[in-house]
Formats: structure tokens, sequence, C-alpha cells
């Protein structure tokens, strides 16, 4: 007779949706409707900080491109949607990219969506110092470089500016 842990196995996020029958259009359709999905395989901690809100109820903090191959946005750091962005190890998705406060203090932007499926789902892990994907757990440097696959494509890596004040973060293409 089998316990109820033999009969237990663990699903990938995209599994499971696939086994309640969602499609790869009504999965895109949960991102683009902002609802946050988390995957329940991995132990690692969930991300510490979450994308802020785009539109309505005040200024974003955000001005410039976040999307396409155009990137070129300022962050002010000083807005509450943006502040926990200067604490050491917190990350936050700002349309296409994936900005990234890394151990000792500076900032990395890489793409948001893994090389190996072109999912959402990367993290940043301060005790690594390294971002993994939570699809199909690709890790990689905060250079962008692949440091275990299944991903086999480096990230698009974004260059970084600070103002002098530390309260301005420029991300460009």
């Amino acid at each position: 007779m089998k316990t109820q842990s033999e009969d237990q196995t663990t699903l990938s996020r995209g599994d499971f949706m696939r086994s309640l029958g969602l499609s790869s259009a009504a999965l895109m359709a949960f991102y683009c409707m902002g609802t946050t999905m988390t995957s329940c395989k991995s132990s690692d901690p969930a991300p510490v900080t979450p994308t802020p809100p785009v539109g309505g109820g005040g200024s974003t903090g955000i001005t410039g491109t976040t999307t396409g191959s155009a990137i070129d946005f300022t962050l002010d750091l000083t807005n509450a949607n943006l502040s926990t962005l200067k604490t050491e190890g917190n990350f936050s998705t700002i349309g296409d990219v994936l900005v990234i406060k890394v151990k000792g203090g500076s900032y990395v932007a890489l793409q948001k969506l893994c090389t190996h499926a072109q999912l959402e789902g990367l993290s940043y892990r301060l005790a690594t110092d390294d971002i993994k994907c939570s699809n199909h757990n690709s890790e990689f440097k905060t250079d962008g470089s692949v440091n275990k696959g299944p991903a086999t494509t480096a990230l698009k890596k974004y260059t970084t500016t600070l103002s002098t004040d530390g309260n301005k973060l420029q991300v460009k293409a």
C-alpha cells in the first residue's frame, strides 16, 4: 500500500496549467492582467521586491521606454514604488527588464525572460549572487551568462548608470 507521500509528484507551473487545460494564450492573459503566479517547485524564498504598480494612483517613478528594442528608462529610487531597490538583494521587473541591486551594492539590468523557453520566472538570489529561473531551474550569473542549464544562451544585459546622489537609475539598451 502506498503512503500519501509516495503518491505525490512535483509538477512545474507549466505542466500544472496544461493539466487544467489552459493554453499558452490563456497563460499570457494572466501575465498581461498582472496576475503573479508563483512556483511551488522551488524551495527558494519568494522574490523580495514585487513589480511596482503601473498606471492609476499617482506616479510610478518610472520614465522612458521600458519595453521593446529601444529600452531607455530612468527609475526614481526615492519613489515609494521603487525605494526598496536601494536595498542590496532586492529586485523588480520593470517592463521587459529585471533590475537588481546585487551583492556589493551595484545595479544590474537583464532581460526578464529566461532564454531557455522565453518564460517569466527569473529571480535574484542574494545568498548565491545569481539569478534562477523557477520554470526549469536554469541559473545565470549576474553578468547574464549561463551558470547552469537547460538554458544555453546568456540573458541580454542592459547598461545601468546611477546618479551621483544615488536617487536615479538609468537603464539603456
